[in-house]
């Protein structure tokens, strides 16, 4: 048990280290909510204090260096389209998505016939982001509104994968050391620790995926109002 004992220590000093240099990087509260899952040990050596803050140090800088940054960018548009028909129009704009390899994330209408508003959010491939806008514009009489927001969430993407990396070889660390327990209490205290660890990566793995759909796919929100008649009566 003593043996395990001194084993398990250093292990979590590391992982608790990893940690605190993990969130002390992310500006987002999203992902704040990730950092002391498992807590390092009251009292840990001096010495080894030194030892573990090189060793994690070593594991968060080992592939940040000399690597070009492919940039995570999420892009998001609103349109306000005035149009003839606004079944035809959710019909041409669903097509549109995907013709551009998108596709329709939601859509609605006032009323089975002659509907005076619809609604249609669809997703495109970033890269159509602009097309897609032109292309909308085209299905439209008027164009009385539309904006467009960008968002770069690289820094947040390096981080997440550097703690995904540090708890990952944290993981490793634990299976090593369930391999040499020898008894029922040692091998539980370490299938805990090591729980702990695979819920965060869980974690960490879900939000990266999140990040890379959203900057993969471009967000946009169609409103769709029907041409007011000239005169401004009733329609």
């Amino acid at each position: 048990m003593n043996k395990l004992v001194k084993i398990i220590i250093p292990v979590l000093v590391i992982l608790g280290l990893i940690l605190a240099a993990g969130c002390s990087k992310q500006s987002s509260v999203s992902t704040s909510s990730w950092a002391g899952a498992v807590p390092a040990p009251s009292a840990p050596m001096e010495s080894f204090r030194s030892t573990a803050y090189d060793a994690s140090s070593n594991i968060a800088m080992g592939e940040s260096g000399g690597t070009e940054i492919d940039r995570k960018i999420v892009k998001n548009g609103y349109m306000t389209l005035e149009v003839n028909d606004i079944t035809a129009a959710i019909t041409g704009v669903a097509a549109m998505a995907e013709d551009l390899n998108g596709y329709v994330v939601s859509s609605n209408k006032s009323g089975d016939k002659d509907a005076t508003y619809g609604q249609i959010t669809i997703r495109v491939p970033s890269g159509s982001f602009d097309i897609a806008f032109d292309r909308l514009r085209h299905l439209a009489v008027n164009v009385p509104n539309e904006s467009t927001t960008s968002e770069d969430v690289t820094e947040q993407y390096t981080d997440l994968q550097a703690q995904l990396r540090n708890y990952e070889a944290t993981e490793a660390q634990y299976l090593e050391l369930l391999k040499k327990a020898d008894k029922v209490e040692d091998m539980l205290a370490v299938q805990r620790e090591l729980s702990n660890v695979r819920g965060q990566i869980e974690q960490v793995k879900g939000r990266i995926q999140y990040i890379e759909r959203t900057s993969d796919m471009a967000l946009i929100s169609v409103d769709l109002q029907k041409v007011k008649p000239i005169g401004g009566t009733a329609w």
